[in-house]
């Protein structure tokens, strides 16, 4: 019996982790939102301003029949860099930190293994500074940042970011794409 599930990263710029994950199987919603700071009601305005504490993140809907949180979490640490505290590329401040949002002492634990695994096999080149937090409320992003790369295929940054980092993901993976990629 399939059981939905939700997992909640932070890996950079929602637009694109957002892609990396909607095209695996299993996944059934990705949304793009904001989690992680002290003030309630965020817009990408508020948190472009670096005073809110959020983070940019996505809450992935999946079904564990098909695809484990273990393989979204593994996913995660390689379609991003889980070295550099409060940036991805060109992306600096905090909203844009690496971070897990457990939704369950099995998320938490799941997620310090890998870090320490990932670590211990000196998978990268520096230490993982990705924080793990325990569930927290999600606000949901403005509209048209929900499916910005579908809906904006040639925009430039999503030329230059979001698409390789999903075409890095299909390659990787290719068992783990949903038809149509």
């Amino acid at each position: 019996m399939s059981k939905q599930e939700v997992a909640i990263f932070a890996g950079g710029c929602f637009w694109c982790t957002e892609p990396v994950f909607s095209q695996l199987k299993g996944v059934s919603t990705v949304v793009s939102g904001y989690i992680g700071g002290h003030t309630p009601n965020p817009t990408y305005k508020t948190i472009g301003e670096g005073n809110t504490g959020h983070a940019e993140a996505i809450q992935i809907i999946f079904d564990n029949q098909e695809v484990s949180f273990e393989t979204l979490l593994e996913i995660f640490f390689v379609s991003h860099d889980p070295t550099t505290p409060n940036r991805q590329g060109n992306d600096i401040g905090s909203q844009y930190r690496s971070a897990v949002f457990c939704q369950s002492a099995t998320q938490h634990d799941a997620t310090e293994k890998m870090i320490a695994s990932l670590n211990n096999d000196h998978v990268f080149n520096a230490a993982i500074v990705t924080e793990i937090y325990g569930a927290e409320t999600f606000y949901v992003a403005e509209d048209y940042h929900q499916y910005y790369f579908a809906n904006n295929p040639n925009q430039p940054y999503c030329l230059a970011v979001a698409a390789p980092k999903s075409a890095k993901i299909r390659e990787k993976y290719a068992d783990l794409i949903k038809s149509g990629y």
